[in-house]
């Protein structure tokens, strides 16, 4: 199989926790960095500005996403404007359509066309896409980051759209497609095998990679080995 230093596929470390991002930026292998308002909230962020700011401070040479937070296509580009203007590394992050299911495609059209570096987020289908595409201007660095971990949540194979989705970037050599909301570690290979540009990863993912090419007996025993300690553990008997 593969080996790590074999993939294509680029490794964004997606996160909000400034120490855990740290962390990965030690990481030859992680290539950029993604955030969202849900991560955020879940590492105690409050001030966006002021936690944004400390990231870049400490990373200035890979491209970062942070997301705009607000349901209206007004606001929602007045924080595009300011987020952008944080930094050369920095892409903003729309989501394909606000809580109303109004599309975000004319926001993305008026702000690419500007040169601001959008990465259009939370896209499931094929149509979503390929208005994403239309809508992105020639030559503008962008990212199409479509969920393939939740449309396998759905009981779907992810990997046809994604193959799809593909050949709709392939004439546009500066987009570039995210397989986001990766469920384990196995998405990297998928991800890699059809081609697929960027995969995000939480800090929980990225800590697998130790396991790849990992010898199956050994990790055969070593499953037995916690069984039998945990059984130990709880003081069983029967």
């Amino acid at each position: 199989m593969k080996s790590i230093d074999d993939l294509k596929v680029k490794m964004f470390a997606d996160g909000a926790d400034l120490s855990g991002m740290l962390e990965m930026r030690e990481k030859p292998y992680i290539k950029g960095f993604t955030t969202n308002p849900t991560l955020m909230r879940k590492a105690n962020v409050t001030d966006y500005r002021a936690f944004a700011r400390s990231v870049l401070a400490s990373i200035v040479d890979r491209p970062i996403s942070f997301e705009v937070f607000a349901d209206d296509f007004e606001e929602m580009e007045r924080q595009a404007r300011e987020i952008a203007s944080w930094g050369p590394n920095v892409y903003v992050k729309i989501p394909i359509t606000n809580t109303r299911r109004e599309a975000s495609y004319e926001l993305c059209r008026r702000l690419s066309s500007e040169g601001v570096q959008l990465n259009v987020t939370a896209c499931m289908t094929l149509a979503q896409v390929t208005s994403t595409v239309e809508a992105l201007a020639l030559g503008v660095p962008a990212c199409v980051s479509v969920f393939a971990g939740r449309i396998a949540d759905t009981g779907r194979d992810p990997l046809p759209l994604m193959t799809e989705c593909l050949a709709v970037l392939a004439p546009r050599p500066e987009l570039e497609l995210i397989w986001a909301s990766p469920r384990e570690l196995l998405n990297v290979f998928q991800a890699d095998d059809i081609g697929c540009h960027i995969i995000t990863l939480t800090n929980d993912l990225l800590k697998k990679l130790t396991l790849v090419g990992k010898d199956l007996d050994d990790y055969s025993l070593e499953t037995v080995k916690m069984f039998f300690d945990d059984g130990r553990a709880a003081g069983f008997s029967l």
